[in-house]
Protein backbone atom coordinates (compact mmCIF):
# COMPACT_ATOMS: atom_id res chain seq x y z
CA UNK A 1 0.00 0.00 0.00
CA UNK A 2 1.98 3.41 -0.86
CA UNK A 3 2.13 6.11 0.94
CA UNK A 4 0.53 8.79 -1.75
CA UNK A 5 -2.59 6.43 -2.02
CA UNK A 6 -3.16 6.43 1.95
CA UNK A 7 -2.51 10.12 2.05
CA UNK A 8 -5.15 10.55 -0.93
CA UNK A 9 -7.85 7.90 1.28
CA UNK A 10 -7.05 10.15 4.44
CA UNK A 11 -7.29 13.95 3.00
CA UNK A 12 -5.40 15.23 5.93
CA UNK A 13 -3.11 18.05 5.05
CA UNK A 14 0.79 17.78 5.01
CA UNK A 15 0.76 14.51 6.45
CA UNK A 16 3.57 11.31 6.37
CA UNK A 17 2.35 7.97 6.09
CA UNK A 18 5.35 6.40 7.86
CA UNK A 19 3.32 2.55 8.05
CA UNK A 20 0.96 0.93 7.42
CA UNK A 21 -0.43 -2.39 9.22
CA UNK A 22 -3.56 -4.30 7.35
CA UNK A 23 -4.86 -7.34 8.62
CA UNK A 24 -8.91 -9.29 8.55
CA UNK A 25 -9.81 -6.99 11.17
CA UNK A 26 -8.49 -3.31 10.67
CA UNK A 27 -6.20 -0.91 9.15
CA UNK A 28 -3.77 0.70 11.39
CA UNK A 29 -2.02 3.96 9.87
CA UNK A 30 1.32 5.51 11.31
CA UNK A 31 1.68 9.01 10.40
CA UNK A 32 3.17 12.49 11.72
CA UNK A 33 2.88 15.65 10.09
CA UNK A 34 5.44 17.99 8.44
CA UNK A 35 7.76 19.85 10.45
CA UNK A 36 6.63 23.82 10.75
CA UNK A 37 6.83 26.90 12.07
CA UNK A 38 4.45 27.30 14.76
CA UNK A 39 3.38 30.83 17.16
CA UNK A 40 3.38 30.42 20.63
CA UNK A 41 -0.01 30.63 22.07
CA UNK A 42 1.35 32.24 25.17
CA UNK A 43 3.41 35.05 23.98
CA UNK A 44 2.65 34.81 20.18
CA UNK A 45 6.86 33.99 19.13
CA UNK A 46 7.12 31.70 16.40
CA UNK A 47 9.26 28.51 16.83
CA UNK A 48 10.53 25.13 14.97
CA UNK A 49 11.92 24.11 18.31
CA UNK A 50 10.84 20.42 19.08
CA UNK A 51 10.63 19.40 22.62
CA UNK A 52 9.16 16.12 22.52
CA UNK A 53 6.84 13.05 20.70
CA UNK A 54 3.90 11.71 22.00
CA UNK A 55 1.61 9.37 20.36
CA UNK A 56 -2.50 9.91 20.26
CA UNK A 57 -4.65 6.73 18.68
CA UNK A 58 -7.77 7.71 17.46
CA UNK A 59 -10.66 6.25 14.81
CA UNK A 60 -10.82 7.29 11.42
CA UNK A 61 -13.52 6.59 8.60
CA UNK A 62 -13.23 2.93 7.94
CA UNK A 63 -11.19 2.15 4.61
CA UNK A 64 -11.94 -0.72 2.79
CA UNK A 65 -15.14 -1.19 4.85
CA UNK A 66 -12.63 -2.17 8.17
CA UNK A 67 -12.20 -0.39 11.56
CA UNK A 68 -9.53 2.33 10.44
CA UNK A 69 -6.97 3.09 13.31
CA UNK A 70 -4.50 6.19 12.78
CA UNK A 71 -1.25 6.17 15.18
CA UNK A 72 -0.55 10.23 15.38
CA UNK A 73 2.83 10.60 16.68
CA UNK A 74 2.09 14.26 17.13
CA UNK A 75 5.29 16.95 17.96
CA UNK A 76 5.32 18.90 21.31
CA UNK A 77 6.67 22.33 20.41
CA UNK A 78 8.98 24.44 23.03
CA UNK A 79 8.90 28.48 22.90
CA UNK A 80 11.92 29.72 22.93
CA UNK A 81 11.64 33.26 24.83
CA UNK A 82 8.56 32.00 27.43
CA UNK A 83 9.49 28.41 27.42
CA UNK A 84 5.64 27.49 27.12
CA UNK A 85 5.37 23.98 25.50
CA UNK A 86 2.33 23.47 23.68
CA UNK A 87 0.87 20.31 20.70
CA UNK A 88 1.66 21.52 17.14
CA UNK A 89 -2.13 22.29 15.33
CA UNK A 90 -3.78 19.75 13.27
CA UNK A 91 -7.33 19.95 11.38
CA UNK A 92 -8.25 16.22 11.91
CA UNK A 93 -8.03 15.37 15.88
CA UNK A 94 -8.69 17.13 18.90
CA UNK A 95 -7.08 17.07 22.30
CA UNK A 96 -7.48 13.74 24.33
CA UNK A 97 -10.34 13.12 21.59
CA UNK A 98 -10.18 9.50 20.05
CA UNK A 99 -12.25 9.52 17.45
CA UNK A 100 -11.60 12.23 14.27
CA UNK A 101 -13.70 15.10 13.40
CA UNK A 102 -14.82 13.42 9.94
CA UNK A 103 -15.74 10.92 12.19
CA UNK A 104 -17.88 13.14 14.51
CA UNK A 105 -19.04 15.38 11.54
CA UNK A 106 -20.20 11.69 10.03
CA UNK A 107 -22.29 10.75 12.76
CA UNK A 108 -24.03 13.67 13.54
CA UNK A 109 -25.10 13.62 9.84
CA UNK A 110 -26.07 10.35 10.60
CA UNK A 111 -28.08 11.62 13.20
CA UNK A 112 -30.38 13.62 11.12
CA UNK A 113 -31.67 10.97 9.66
CA UNK A 114 -34.30 7.93 10.65
CA UNK A 115 -31.60 5.33 10.99
CA UNK A 116 -31.38 4.34 15.08
CA UNK A 117 -28.12 4.93 17.47
CA UNK A 118 -27.07 1.13 17.14
CA UNK A 119 -27.06 0.98 13.44
CA UNK A 120 -24.77 4.41 13.25
CA UNK A 121 -22.52 3.14 15.83
CA UNK A 122 -22.31 -0.19 13.95
CA UNK A 123 -21.46 1.84 10.63
CA UNK A 124 -18.90 3.55 12.15
CA UNK A 125 -17.54 0.74 14.18
CA UNK A 126 -18.06 2.78 17.74
CA UNK A 127 -20.17 2.53 20.72
CA UNK A 128 -24.00 3.55 21.74
CA UNK A 129 -22.39 5.86 24.83
CA UNK A 130 -19.86 7.23 21.83
CA UNK A 131 -23.08 8.44 19.84
CA UNK A 132 -24.98 9.26 22.83
CA UNK A 133 -21.95 11.95 24.29
CA UNK A 134 -21.77 13.67 20.66
CA UNK A 135 -25.62 13.95 20.60
CA UNK A 136 -25.24 15.55 24.10
CA UNK A 137 -22.50 17.76 23.19
CA UNK A 138 -24.24 19.81 20.00
CA UNK A 139 -25.46 22.94 20.74
CA UNK A 140 -28.32 24.64 18.92
CA UNK A 141 -30.46 27.72 19.31
CA UNK A 142 -33.90 28.25 18.43
CA UNK A 143 -34.54 32.14 17.89
CA UNK A 144 -38.17 31.86 16.54
CA UNK A 145 -41.09 29.77 17.45
CA UNK A 146 -43.37 28.67 14.69
CA UNK A 147 -46.70 29.81 13.41
CA UNK A 148 -48.27 26.42 14.17
CA UNK A 149 -47.14 24.90 17.62
CA UNK A 150 -47.83 21.45 18.27
CA UNK A 151 -46.90 19.96 21.79
CA UNK A 152 -47.39 16.51 23.25
CA UNK A 153 -45.59 14.11 25.40
CA UNK A 154 -44.31 10.53 25.15
CA UNK A 155 -42.73 7.93 27.54
CA UNK A 156 -39.24 8.13 27.60
CA UNK A 157 -36.17 8.14 30.39
CA UNK A 158 -34.21 11.15 29.87
CA UNK A 159 -32.85 12.48 33.26
CA UNK A 160 -34.85 10.02 35.22
CA UNK A 161 -38.10 11.69 33.94
CA UNK A 162 -41.10 8.89 32.98
CA UNK A 163 -42.28 11.84 30.16
CA UNK A 164 -40.71 14.00 27.96
CA UNK A 165 -42.01 17.20 25.64
CA UNK A 166 -41.91 17.30 21.99
CA UNK A 167 -42.25 20.53 20.28
CA UNK A 168 -43.48 20.16 16.30
CA UNK A 169 -43.51 22.77 13.86
CA UNK A 170 -47.22 21.30 12.72
CA UNK A 171 -47.27 23.48 9.46
CA UNK A 172 -43.91 22.14 8.26
CA UNK A 173 -44.45 19.13 9.72
CA UNK A 174 -40.92 19.06 11.58
CA UNK A 175 -39.90 18.14 15.11
CA UNK A 176 -39.45 21.77 16.57
CA UNK A 177 -37.58 20.74 19.59
CA UNK A 178 -37.37 18.07 22.14
CA UNK A 179 -37.15 19.21 25.97
CA UNK A 180 -36.33 16.35 28.97
CA UNK A 181 -39.62 17.73 31.08
CA UNK A 182 -43.05 18.47 30.45
CA UNK A 183 -43.48 19.88 33.98
CA UNK A 184 -45.37 23.98 33.86
CA UNK A 185 -42.33 25.35 35.17
CA UNK A 186 -39.89 24.06 33.17
CA UNK A 187 -42.36 24.96 29.99
CA UNK A 188 -42.36 28.52 31.24
CA UNK A 189 -38.86 28.78 31.29
CA UNK A 190 -38.36 27.73 28.37
CA UNK A 191 -40.89 29.22 26.25
CA UNK A 192 -39.58 32.69 28.34
CA UNK A 193 -36.33 32.81 26.11
CA UNK A 194 -38.32 33.58 23.07
CA UNK A 195 -39.76 37.25 21.89
CA UNK A 196 -41.87 36.47 19.13
CA UNK A 197 -44.95 34.38 21.16
CA UNK A 198 -47.38 37.08 19.18
CA UNK A 199 -46.28 34.97 15.99
CA UNK A 200 -47.51 31.79 17.38
CA UNK A 201 -51.21 31.65 15.27
CA UNK A 202 -52.55 28.58 16.52
CA UNK A 203 -51.17 25.90 19.42
CA UNK A 204 -52.23 22.53 19.07
CA UNK A 205 -51.98 20.07 22.35
CA UNK A 206 -54.11 17.27 24.36
CA UNK A 207 -56.65 18.16 26.80
CA UNK A 208 -54.12 18.09 29.15
CA UNK A 209 -54.95 21.26 31.49
CA UNK A 210 -51.60 22.62 31.97
CA UNK A 211 -50.57 23.00 28.41
CA UNK A 212 -54.00 24.70 27.86
CA UNK A 213 -52.92 27.34 30.65
CA UNK A 214 -49.29 27.58 29.41
CA UNK A 215 -50.66 29.12 25.61
CA UNK A 216 -53.01 31.36 27.41
CA UNK A 217 -50.05 32.96 29.20
CA UNK A 218 -47.43 32.44 26.77
CA UNK A 219 -49.47 32.39 23.18
CA UNK A 220 -52.13 35.15 23.31
CA UNK A 221 -52.98 35.54 20.31
CA UNK A 222 -53.23 31.43 19.25
CA UNK A 223 -56.21 29.84 18.80
CA UNK A 224 -55.88 26.78 20.99
CA UNK A 225 -56.74 23.20 18.99
CA UNK A 226 -57.34 19.92 20.61
CA UNK A 227 -55.39 17.71 18.21
CA UNK A 228 -58.36 15.04 16.95
CA UNK A 229 -56.22 12.19 17.80
CA UNK A 230 -57.11 12.65 22.19
CA UNK A 231 -61.03 12.76 21.31
CA UNK A 232 -60.78 9.27 19.28
CA UNK A 233 -58.63 7.82 21.24
CA UNK A 234 -61.09 9.01 24.13
CA UNK A 235 -64.02 7.59 22.50
CA UNK A 236 -62.35 4.34 21.69
CA UNK A 237 -62.06 3.47 25.48
CA UNK A 238 -65.43 4.48 26.13
CA UNK A 239 -66.69 2.02 23.50
CA UNK A 240 -64.53 -0.52 24.42
CA UNK A 241 -64.95 -0.49 28.46
CA UNK A 242 -68.87 -0.77 27.64
CA UNK A 243 -68.67 -3.85 25.88
CA UNK A 244 -66.25 -5.44 28.97
CA UNK A 245 -69.19 -4.04 30.91
CA UNK A 246 -71.81 -6.00 29.30
CA UNK A 247 -69.79 -9.08 28.53
CA UNK A 248 -69.42 -9.38 32.46
CA UNK A 249 -73.27 -8.70 33.25
CA UNK A 250 -74.35 -11.62 30.39
CA UNK A 251 -74.40 -15.42 29.98
CA UNK A 252 -71.77 -17.29 29.40
CA UNK A 253 -72.51 -17.51 25.86
CA UNK A 254 -73.15 -14.43 25.26
CA UNK A 255 -69.56 -13.60 26.70
CA UNK A 256 -68.02 -15.31 24.41
CA UNK A 257 -69.69 -13.20 21.69
CA UNK A 258 -69.20 -10.10 22.64
CA UNK A 259 -66.14 -10.63 23.47
CA UNK A 260 -65.04 -11.38 19.86
CA UNK A 261 -66.90 -8.54 18.95
CA UNK A 262 -64.25 -6.44 20.12
CA UNK A 263 -62.64 -5.53 16.35
CA UNK A 264 -65.91 -4.94 14.90
CA UNK A 265 -66.95 -2.34 17.39
CA UNK A 266 -63.59 -0.20 17.24
CA UNK A 267 -62.99 -0.54 13.58
CA UNK A 268 -64.05 1.57 11.05
CA UNK A 269 -67.29 0.69 9.56
CA UNK A 270 -66.16 1.30 6.10
CA UNK A 271 -63.23 -0.64 6.11
CA UNK A 272 -65.30 -3.52 6.75
CA UNK A 273 -66.42 -6.63 4.62
CA UNK A 274 -69.80 -7.04 3.48
CA UNK A 275 -69.71 -9.96 5.69
CA UNK A 276 -68.46 -8.68 8.85
CA UNK A 277 -70.56 -5.25 8.41
CA UNK A 278 -73.14 -8.31 8.97
CA UNK A 279 -71.93 -9.27 12.35
CA UNK A 280 -71.25 -5.75 13.46
CA UNK A 281 -75.65 -5.23 12.92
CA UNK A 282 -75.93 -8.54 14.80
CA UNK A 283 -73.58 -7.28 17.42
CA UNK A 284 -75.70 -4.02 17.61
CA UNK A 285 -79.18 -5.55 17.38
CA UNK A 286 -78.09 -8.38 20.40
CA UNK A 287 -77.95 -5.49 22.77
CA UNK A 288 -79.19 -1.85 23.01
CA UNK A 289 -76.21 -0.37 25.57
CA UNK A 290 -73.61 -1.51 22.92
CA UNK A 291 -75.81 0.08 19.94
CA UNK A 292 -76.46 3.15 22.13
CA UNK A 293 -72.83 2.95 22.93
CA UNK A 294 -71.72 2.38 19.23
CA UNK A 295 -73.67 5.17 18.22
CA UNK A 296 -72.07 7.87 20.23
CA UNK A 297 -68.38 6.51 19.63
CA UNK A 298 -69.91 7.06 15.76
CA UNK A 299 -70.67 10.69 16.22
CA UNK A 300 -67.41 11.73 17.57
CA UNK A 301 -65.66 9.94 14.88
CA UNK A 302 -68.06 12.02 12.31
CA UNK A 303 -67.40 15.51 14.44
CA UNK A 304 -63.62 14.91 14.16
CA UNK A 305 -63.49 14.61 10.57
CA UNK A 306 -65.81 17.89 10.22
CA UNK A 307 -64.42 20.07 7.59
CA UNK A 308 -65.94 23.63 8.65
CA UNK A 309 -66.60 25.12 12.19
CA UNK A 310 -70.36 25.40 12.22
CA UNK A 311 -70.64 21.44 11.33
CA UNK A 312 -68.20 20.62 13.87
CA UNK A 313 -69.68 22.69 16.45
CA UNK A 314 -73.34 20.94 15.41
CA UNK A 315 -72.09 17.64 16.08
CA UNK A 316 -70.74 18.20 19.09
CA UNK A 317 -73.66 19.41 20.51
CA UNK A 318 -75.25 16.58 19.12
CA UNK A 319 -72.94 14.33 20.79
CA UNK A 320 -73.32 15.98 24.14
CA UNK A 321 -77.14 15.97 24.37
CA UNK A 322 -77.22 11.94 23.05
CA UNK A 323 -75.00 11.64 25.46
CA UNK A 324 -76.76 12.83 28.31
CA UNK A 325 -80.58 11.14 27.19
CA UNK A 326 -78.57 8.01 26.93
CA UNK A 327 -76.43 8.36 30.48
CA UNK A 328 -73.52 5.81 29.58
CA UNK A 329 -71.31 6.00 32.46
CA UNK A 330 -68.23 5.17 30.29
CA UNK A 331 -69.51 8.11 27.73
CA UNK A 332 -70.56 10.44 30.34
CA UNK A 333 -66.94 10.84 31.25
CA UNK A 334 -66.45 11.60 28.15
CA UNK A 335 -69.19 14.23 27.81
CA UNK A 336 -67.48 16.21 30.60
CA UNK A 337 -64.37 16.46 29.62
CA UNK A 338 -65.56 17.91 25.84
CA UNK A 339 -68.03 19.81 27.50
CA UNK A 340 -64.96 21.68 29.38
CA UNK A 341 -63.52 22.20 25.87
CA UNK A 342 -66.39 23.21 24.22
CA UNK A 343 -65.24 26.69 23.74
CA UNK A 344 -61.91 25.96 21.79
CA UNK A 345 -61.19 25.51 18.79
CA UNK A 346 -61.44 21.65 16.81
CA UNK A 347 -59.07 19.74 14.98
CA UNK A 348 -60.73 20.62 11.76
CA UNK A 349 -58.54 24.12 12.12
CA UNK A 350 -55.42 22.12 12.74
CA UNK A 351 -56.17 19.99 9.32
CA UNK A 352 -55.86 23.24 7.53
CA UNK A 353 -52.33 23.87 8.77
CA UNK A 354 -50.98 20.12 7.64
Amino acid sequence: MHSHIIKDLLGFKGVIVQKTNVTNKFVSLYIKLERCLHQCPRCGEHTDKVHDYRVQTFKELAIFESPTFIHYKKRRYKCECCKKRFDENNDFIGRYQRISKRVIAAIVNALKSNYSMKSIAQTYFTSINTIIRILHALKYTKSKLPRVLSIDEFRGNSGGEKYQCILVDAENKTVYDILPKRTSADLDRYFKQFNNHNDVEFFVTDMWRPYRDLAKKHFPNATIIIDRFHYVRNAIWAMDNVRKRVQNEVSKAEYKFFKGSRRLLLAKPEKLRDDLKLKLAEVLMRNETIRRAYELKSCIMTFVNADNYILAHNLLTRFLNTAKEYNIPEFNKLAKTLKNWKNFKTDYLHLQCR
